[in-house]
């Protein structure tokens, strides 16, 4: 039986990083994927009718785009077919009125536009996005680095010798407060506030959330430097490219193949995995995977003997809200109300920072949102090879549901006896948010020739680690990030096992598809 050197359970974006990573600097590994292909949250198929390629799951680029594996591995997916276009009007978000504010890819015409609808408004956000460039390396070291080691420890250390400890303690104290807080106190246009808030819902947080200020200005700064980038063509593209890349150096994918055990020998060493079907392929330097702490703690190591604390910490894992998803075929680009939108990447739909507030607190006690902020995704706008000429697809995303159903908060869907999602309480859900948008597209009912929608067991269904449709692999509250992602016990991407290593959204620096996790280990192996 040949063995490979690492080993790679998993197939997301942080283990394709962490394969191509590895490949690329001559270590021969081996992906495995207990679906029938790879991509994790990565995946794009004709789901309505022939020639509408919908990305199922995740479809948006920025982070990759601006990531230190996109940095090393960019040219490499090119060279493979993989192209990421964009567009100069990232997003908006509409008001009930169909008022809207569109950010750019420029900056001095966002500080305009903000300071002609409400004057000082642009002058703020300069000033905000200005102070986190000024605190660039420290706060994206912290974002992208693994944070238990001497150089971040270093770049304190840098800040206190240079600003003293009232300096430290400023820029940790200004990293802290809510997004409503930054928005209700330097940010007076609602049509302004509203396209900034709705992205804290992107990265798992509310607009009550510590650091969902901080946080909402770095994805403007992002939005601002990128824009909406996607796959030309779809994710399947770059699936294929980056599969290519790593069997082109040695490596291997297996898919279909489901990873029921970590081997750990004598020594203590992960030295393989055992499939449900009593298969094993044995690694010689190492494993990785790529799934919840709860998987792996719980179900992959559950013969091997662990620290008390580290088996504490995985069993107090919390997960967070849903996410639904319904994919729109039509056949003729939407006519918004404001036209200005046609253009933009993402919308969101949103009476406001109350609505998007009022609908996670709804979410979050397992009701169903009177009025979810609606994500409003136009790939075609971005790529028009996603539709055949003269069409669109919209790609409208629901983060604020929950994972199991209490209730309805507006007392419309009956209660499921066990709380669980069915199709049927997905379509009338679905219902519920078509009928909001059609107040702001005009043509949405007779330009629809096709609909699917994916409730959170569906999503869950399709990649185990969106335990319950959370698909941020876990709660992203402060208590639940950095340090403490996925646990206080943790050491970086290091686990108790020697030679095992922990990567994916349930690590830190958390969700998205920046594939960092993935990128760090590979750093760290070679």
């Amino acid at each position: 039986m040949s063995a490979h050197d690492y080993i790679i359970v998993g197939s997301g974006i942080n283990s394709l990083v962490c394969a191509a990573m590895l490949a690329k600097r001559g270590r021969r590994v081996l992906v495995v994927e207990r679906n029938d292909r790879i991509g994790g949250c990565l995946r794009s198929e004709e789901l309505i009718a022939p020639g509408f390629k919908h990305d199922v799951m995740a479809s948006w680029f920025p982070l990759f785009v601006t990531s230190p594996a996109y940095a090393q591995l960019g040219k490499d997916l090119l060279a493979h077919g993989a192209e990421f276009v964009s567009v100069e009007y990232p997003t908006a978000s509409v008001l009930p009125n169909n008022e809207a504010f569109v950010l750019t890819t420029n900056r001095e015409r966002n500080i305009a536009a903000m300071n002609a609808r409400c004057p000082g408004d642009g002058d703020a956000y300069r000033a905000a996005l200005g102070g986190i460039e000024a605190s660039a390396e420290l706060t994206f070291a912290m974002l992208g680095r693994q944070l238990r080691t001497f150089g971040v420890a270093k770049l304190f250390g840098k800040l206190l010798w240079r600003s003293g400890l009232t300096g430290l303690i400023r820029f940790i104290g200004d990293a802290l407060p809510s997004c409503r807080t930054w928005l209700m106190n330097d940010i007076r246009d609602p049509a302004t506030q509203a396209c900034l808030v709705a992205w804290v819902l992107h990265i798992g947080l509310n607009p009550e959330s510590a650091l969902s200020g901080q946080m909402a200005k770095i994805v403007a700064l992002t939005l601002e430097s990128v824009g909406m980038p996607v796959v030309r063509g779809g994710n399947q593209v770059l699936l294929d490219a980056f599969e290519n890349f790593i069997v082109a150096r040695g490596g291997k994918i297996e898919v279909s193949l489901d990873v029921d055990e970590v081997l750990v020998d004598k020594r203590g060493k992960a030295s393989g995995v055992r499939m449900v079907n009593g298969d094993t392929r044995m690694a010689l330097q190492g494993v990785i995977c790529s799934v919840t702490p709860t998987q792996l703690y719980q179900r992959l190591l559950r013969n091997v003997p662990l620290p008390a604390a580290v088996k504490e910490d995985a069993s107090r894992y919390q997960y967070g809200l849903g996410d639904m998803q319904i994919h729109l075929a039509l056949n003729e680009p939407p006519k918004w109300v404001n036209s200005a939108l046609s253009k933009v990447g993402i919308v969101h739909v949103t009476s406001g920072i109350d609505s998007v507030s009022r609908a996670v607190n709804e979410g979050t006690r397992g009701l169903l949102p009177c009025e979810s902020t609606i994500v409003v995704g136009q790939p075609s706008v971005v790529d028009p090879t996603r539709a055949p000429a003269g069409s669109s697809i919209l790609w409208l995303q629901i983060l604020d549901v929950p994972r199991r159903i209490m209730g309805d908060a507006k007392e419309e869907i009956a209660t499921p006896e066990n709380g669980e999602w069915t199709q049927l309480i997905g379509d009338q859900y679905a219902d519920r948010i078509i009928a909001l948008l059609k107040r702001h597209i005009s043509n949405l009912d007779t330009a629809t020739i096709g609909r699917k929608v994916l409730t959170p067991t569906d999503l869950a269904a399709l990649n185990i680690n969106l335990v319950g449709g959370d698909p941020y692999g876990g709660s992203c509250g402060l208590e639940q990030s950095f340090l403490w992602r996925p646990g206080a016990t943790s050491k970086n991407n290091n686990t108790p096992v020697e030679s095992l290593y922990h990567i994916g959204s349930s690590t830190h620096p958390g969700p998205g598809l920046g594939g960092t996790s993935g990128f760090l280990v590979a750093e760290q192996l070679t």
